[in-house]
């Protein structure tokens, strides 16, 4: 059996085989097997092929996606479960991979903008990502936060109490850091909003940003190298790793 999706999108944008692996940078005996079902290329390379074909990557290979993931969000889900490390600056949330189910659905149930069923399908997916933090080859999660994520009521108080004991407890994994910029801290360059930089194996920096509406997936070089400045400078500002631990469990007691 073939992609007929893959060939079809090829076919429409002029593609051959040998012209689409020359500008995704791959060999085109390799470009050639993706033609198949079932053959797969490493997530970085489907999304530099999406961009070529100017098709959505879950279009192309939907058997690689979970579908639990929101459809723009599945190319991220796939990086991040191939990254080596994440550094992670969240100024209004607990990061996902680090929410407990019951603030995840309070976050998602929140105005009634997401149906009841969706919030079900979406929290179900955020916590089976989480998977990629118990494996056997963890990536390293550096996961800075604004002190009012810890003080902000999400769902109710049980909600945040479990949601902040279960963050100090990821936060003393030898290979999760939490770190948090005290409230008395001036305006940063984080506030401007939320991102995740990642590193996959072959050293490729990716990044993730997200909006009211959803969330893109940043490869330009540029743009990497200007969201790691912003990273520089909103580390810059939080509490070393234990001190975070401790006002992370201070708060904690606040909300029992």
């Amino acid at each position: 059996m073939a992609n007929e999706v893959l060939r079809v999108a090829m076919a429409e944008a002029g593609e051959t085989v040998e012209s689409l692996a020359e500008k995704v940078r791959v060999d085109p005996k390799t470009a050639a097997r993706w033609l198949a079902a079932g053959r797969i290329p490493h997530p970085r390379t489907r999304l530099a092929v999406a961009d070529v074909l100017r098709r959505d990557a879950a279009d192309l290979w939907p058997e690689a996606f979970r579908r639990r993931d929101l459809p723009w969000f599945r190319p991220w889900a796939e990086l991040e479960r191939d990254a080596t490390g994440l550094r992670w600056y969240e100024p209004l949330l607990v990061p996902g991979l680090l929410q407990t189910e019951g603030y995840a659905r309070a976050v998602l149930g929140t105005g009634g903008l997401v149906p009841p069923s969706e919030v079900d399908r979406i929290v179900a997916g955020r916590i089976e990502r989480q998977t990629v933090l118990t494996r056997a080859d963890p990536p390293q999660l550096v996961a800075v936060i604004d002190e009012v994520v810890l003080r902000r009521r999400v769902g109710d108080r049980s909600v945040m109490a479990e949601q902040l004991a279960h963050l100090a407890a990821l936060a003393e994994w030898e290979h999760v850091q939490v770190r948090v910029i005290p409230a008395e801290s001036p305006w940063h360059t984080g506030l401007a909003g939320p991102f995740v930089l990642g590193r996959l194996p072959d050293g490729t920096e990716l990044a993730y940003l997200d909006n009211q509406l959803r969330g893109q997936v940043v490869t330009d070089p540029i743009d990497i190298a200007n969201l790691g400045r912003r990273w520089e400078s909103v580390t810059g500002e939080a509490f070393p790793r234990r001190r975070s631990i401790e006002l992370i469990r201070e708060v904690a007691t606040t909300w029992t």
